[in-house]
């Protein structure tokens, strides 16, 4: 199969759209094909803005009025964008260990973009991505071994090396000062935390990885500051399954109803409606086609979008007692 597209990929059939769609507010969408926003229908009417309450003496104290007790952020593709950095990262792993499949022997595994995007929309985390792959293609050789793992223990330690070493790749791309927040995503927080609600981050990638991201990334206070803070090693099951999102409400001691996730694919989607939770997307360019219509909000980013606003999507779609 080598770098060809996946076949068969797992997106849910088309339904009438339900989430509240709004236009790029203040950065444009980059490289975006002219069709992008084919499914995204202009905004007909601006909401309706309520003022929101006031601060409580302390942040987990949350205000009754609100309908929103806890914001929770995925951290690749929200917080950061990143596919283009991890894909980065495998391709120099596969190329310092000469990782070599049988379909493509003579050169070390390279990720297309393409395939790529197609791969990390489908599959959670970098150990399954690799599982999955050298599944489909064929074990490998490499420096490790001149013959392929034929046992599932060695299997299992050649994607632990691997992994092991495309997260320290990461880090170091990471601490190169090159990488910024996605726009809006600092105030948001911030804006959360002065009214009271809960912040949290729910990555499936590597705890490690995830932290020294958000240290370079948000700032340490920030993390610090964080209410919850949960990443793939903290769960058995990755995304598109819901435990992430179901431990974190458990560990903020809040209501699922009352928690909204921020999300860029349908995978981070379906993990957060699995767990009963009202999700808003901000997608980037390699998710910006996906099916998002369980989202009770499509952006382009959050640069301009304001807490009230959120407040009032959550709001609009409670089901009455």
């Amino acid at each position: 199969m080598g770098s060809s597209l996946l076949q068969n990929p797992v997106i849910s059939p088309p339904r009438p759209p339900k989430a509240r769609v709004f236009p790029p507010i203040a950065t444009p969408l980059l490289q975006l094909k002219p069709n992008s926003f084919a499914r995204i229908a202009q905004f007909s009417s601006q909401l309706k803005r309520t003022t929101p309450s006031a601060a409580p003496t302390t942040t987990t104290t949350i205000a009754t009025s609100s309908p929103l007790h806890a914001l929770i952020f995925d951290c690749d593709g929200v917080i950061l964008e990143s596919e283009h950095l991890h894909r980065q990262a495998y391709n120099d792993t596969f190329l310092h260990f000469n990782v070599r499949c049988p379909s493509s022997s003579s050169e070390p595994v390279n990720w297309g973009l393409e395939f790529y995007d197609d791969l990390q929309n489908r599959i959670g985390g970098g150990k399954p991505k690799m599982r999955w792959y050298f599944g489909e293609n064929g074990w490998p050789t490499s420096t490790l071994s001149d013959t392929p793992p034929a046992t599932d223990s060695e299997r299992a330690a050649l994607i632990d090396t691997l992994q092991d070493w495309k997260t320290e790749r990461y880090k170091d791309i990471i601490k190169s000062g090159t990488v910024s927040p996605r726009p809006g995503v600092l105030r948001l927080m911030d804006e959360a935390k002065a009214a009271g609600i809960k912040v949290a981050v729910c990555s499936a990638a590597t705890k490690s990885s995830v932290i020294l991201c958000l240290e370079n990334l948000i700032g340490n206070e920030r993390f610090q500051g964080l209410d919850c803070f949960l990443a793939g090693d903290d769960v058995k099951e990755k995304k598109p399954d819901p435990s992430i999102y179901r431990t974190a409400a458990k560990k903020l001691n809040v209501l699922e109803k009352n928690c909204l996730v921020v999300e860029d694919s349908v995978i981070g989607l379906q993990a957060a409606t699995g767990a009963g939770m009202s999700c808003i997307v901000t997608y980037t360019s390699s998710t910006a086609n996906q099916d998002f219509s369980d989202a009770i909000g499509i952006y382009p980013d959050l640069d301009g979008v304001r807490l009230d606003e959120l407040e009032s999507l959550l709001e609009s779609i409670r089901i009455p007692k």
